[in-house]
């Protein structure tokens, strides 16, 4: 028991524990603290409590989960390239095409004239932009919750200039000699589908790929055929129906890939248009794109500045600073290389 009491003693006294558990012989023991009076224990000044704030047992994960967001594939199915600088205002193309006639031979004939006819059609930039700002104290704050805050807003400077120029690209820019891949004036009239793909058998939506494979091969006057490499635009949705079989139990995507051997596929959310097949009325859009012929592209999405990034301007406790880019649309250089299925 002696024992037991200088253990307690050590332990309220000097914070000392040693062998804790013969501390336990002198459970239910008060011992008085010599240097107080020994009279009734004082009132709390302070609130009852059993607890810790819940600030100190959060857990904060490190890794930041962005929204998603809907992907930009314009570029993917029509190309990209670098037309010009920013400071350029109109592109001029130059279109030749070759002409001539024959006549019969005679030694003292002129009859029968080749020539060439030269046309120069021209496209207008549209240069935009977006600003960026952030604060010292903002900077920290977020810091403190683990936020990267001035990087956080210059990828979303990024995501502003990308979609706008996907957006572009699809569509041109309203009011300038600038078009998208959908609506270029020089564009085929589009073929209807038998029915919405959405709910169709199989043997009808390879009948509708197969007209529209053949309405390429017409446009081009033969000048490509069945193996000639072509890549198809059309909405993840839309394209899921490729997975429908016939009454031999093969899907529309296999007998796309086996008879067309050079097809490719990119997913446009945008060709969805008005909700697709998932709504009453939808409509969707196909576009079937021949690859080179005779080494010249069918159309390439150009831009004149894909990023600048402007001077970033110190103010007092703040910094701002400007992106812009620039575009000319889709340029279709050979409009009859694109077939397009409007209704799918």
């Amino acid at each position: 028991m002696r024992i037991a009491l200088d253990h307690k003693l050590l332990a309220s006294d000097w914070g000392i524990h040693f062998m804790k558990g013969l501390a336990q012989e002198a459970t239910g023991l008060k011992f008085m603290d010599h240097s107080v009076a020994w009279d009734a224990q004082p009132g709390l000044v302070t609130a009852a409590n059993a607890g810790v704030p819940s600030l100190f047992t959060t857990f904060v994960d490190p890794k930041i989960i962005e929204v998603a967001v809907a992907p930009t594939k314009a570029a993917e199915l029509y190309g990209e390239t670098k037309k010009g600088t920013w400071i350029d205002d109109t592109a001029l193309f130059l279109m030749a095409e070759r002409t001539g006639e024959t006549a019969s031979y005679d030694d003292f004939s002129q009859d029968g004239v080749s020539n060439a006819n030269i046309n120069y059609p021209q496209r207008q930039s549209y240069h935009y932009q977006t600003n960026t700002r952030w604060g010292e104290r903002q900077v920290e704050r977020a810091a403190a919750s683990k936020i990267d805050w001035a990087n956080q807003v210059n990828m979303g400077s990024v995501l502003a200039l990308k979609k706008q120029e996907n957006y572009f690209y699809l569509y041109g820019v309203a009011g300038l000699q600038s078009y998208g891949g959908t609506n270029d004036p020089s564009l085929p009239a589009p073929i209807a589908p038998t029915s919405s793909w959405f709910g169709a058998s199989a043997s009808v939506i390879y009948g509708d790929v197969l007209r529209l494979v053949q309405q390429l091969i017409a446009q081009y006057n033969g000048l490509i055929d069945v193996e000639h490499p072509m890549t198809m635009g059309i909405s993840p949705g839309n394209k899921t129906n490729f997975n429908n079989t016939n009454l031999y139990n093969v899907n529309v995507m296999t007998q796309l890939l086996t008879n067309f051997p050079n097809m490719k596929f990119v997913t446009v959310p945008e060709f969805a248009i008005n909700g697709g097949g998932n709504v009453a009325a939808g409509l969707e859009l196909v576009q079937l794109i021949a690859g080179p012929v005779e080494g010249q592209n069918t159309c390439e999405s150009a831009f004149t500045e894909k990023m600048r990034s402007h001077a970033i301007v110190a103010k007092t406790t703040s910094w701002e600073q400007k992106k812009s880019q620039g575009t000319w649309g889709t340029i279709i250089y050979r409009p009859v290389g694109i077939a397009s299925m409007y209704g799918a």
